[in-house]
């Protein structure tokens, strides 16, 4: 709670992670090699800390971070994120074809 009131993480912490990140890729993005970006994609690790204001600060970025299936949460949460990075990259370039079913 923050001054005795419920807070909405969705509402109020979220979206100032999503500019932080939203930061990190473009003080980065023109460092990218430009023939190397079509059809890639990398996973980040992004560390935060929330201090007692909810406000988020950015501790590192991995390029390489854990998946390691190491509690139950983790165990369900990495390997729906998995998909869902596959879902969004792979998927893209390889859509299923379409039905062949005479309705």
């Amino acid at each position: 709670m923050k001054n005795g009131r419920k807070l909405n993480f969705q509402e109020s912490v979220l979206p100032q992670i999503r500019e932080i990140v939203k930061d990190t890729f473009m003080a980065t993005f023109m460092k990218i090699d430009s023939n190397r970006r079509q059809h890639t994609f990398e996973l980040f690790g992004y560390d935060f800390m929330i201090d007692e204001n909810w406000k988020p600060w950015l501790i590192e970025v991995n390029t390489n971070p854990c998946l390691s299936l190491s509690s139950n949460y983790l165990s369900m949460l990495i390997p729906t994120m998995l998909d869902n990075v596959l879902r969004i990259t792979l998927d893209m370039m390889f859509p299923k074809p379409p039905s062949n079913k005479v309705r």
